[in-house]
Parts: structure tokens; sequence; C-alpha cells
């Protein structure tokens, strides 16, 4: 899969609390997430994100608090993937059963700043600048993991494999 997006650039520690505050989490609706997305952080970021978007930040993102809000507010907002030097294990988990990809690289938030726009490639596990000339390397993301993503989350992807049996 191929994504063509602009760069939200985020720090260390971006805490579920950032990623979606709790004062919104009297509605789940995906929308009424989607417009608080990153308000904590960025409060431009609900109103200017676009489909295919990407985040990258630094270490233990989506640290907090267990909430698996804070990724439907991501996913519902457009954003494509989050990209960390490394990432709270529950929000790790939670981006997996709810179909985000999460992807770890040592260095993409020094190679690329807030704004630009970068192809990512998920299947070749890279990441580069429009131009070409900057380029990072991305873990990949286990077969298995990347299935259940790719399905659309935990519960597409049984559902899937339910059906699959049944015939």
């Amino acid at each position: 899969m191929n994504v063509n997006g602009r760069i939200w650039l985020f720090g260390d520690d971006v805490n579920t609390d950032l990623i979606i505050p709790g004062r919104y989490l009297d509605n789940y609706d995906p929308s009424h997430l989607a417009a608080h997305a990153m308000e904590g952080a960025n409060k431009e970021f609900a109103s200017k994100v676009s489909p295919g978007d990407i985040v990258i930040a630094g270490r233990n993102f989506g640290c907090g608090s267990s909430r698996e809000q804070a990724v439907t507010a991501l996913k519902q907002s457009g954003v494509s993937a989050v990209i960390a030097r490394s990432f709270a294990r529950i929000f790790y988990r939670n981006a997996i059963n709810l179909g985000l990809y999460v992807l770890e690289c040592d260095d993409a938030d020094s190679v690329f700043s807030d704004g630009e726009t970068a192809m990512l490639d998920i299947d070749a596990h890279t990441m580069c600048s429009d131009d070409g000339s900057r380029r990072v390397n991305l873990t990949e993301i286990p077969n298995h993991a990347k299935k259940i993503i790719d399905s659309g989350g935990l519960i597409p992807h049984l559902k899937s494999q339910i059906g699959k049996r049944d015939h």
C-alpha cells in the first residue's frame, strides 16, 4: 500500500489525553472523536488533517490510558499511519485491533518536517520525501498483525476467517 500524505510531527510521550481529551469521551461516535483528534497537542489538527495524512512522533506514542477512542479519533480523521520511535504497548495493540497502521522508525521524526508531504510504502517498509532526497526504513509490521490491519481491524478479520471456514 502506498500513501502520499502531509506529515504531522509530534514529540515524545504523546499521551491518549492529548490524542483525544477525556472531556470528549461523553460520545463515542467516531465522527465526534475525529472532530477533536489531537486537540490536546495541536488545536488545528482536526480541522486541517486530510485522508492519507501521516502522524510522525518520537518515543512512547499513545502512553497514558488504554482508551481505544484515541485510535478511533486518528483513524476516523483520515490518518493513514502513525510512525514513531516507539509506542505504548496498549496503544500499539489497539491500533492493530482497530485497523490503523503503526510503524516504528528510529529517525523519521528527525528526517521529516511538520507540514511537508511524503510517500509512505507500507509493503516496502519505507517512507521518502516527495523529491526522493530523504528516505527512512520502517520496522516491518509482523505478518499476522498486518493481516488484521489490512482487514480493517480484528473484528472484520475474524469475520472473514469465520466465513472461510463455513465454505
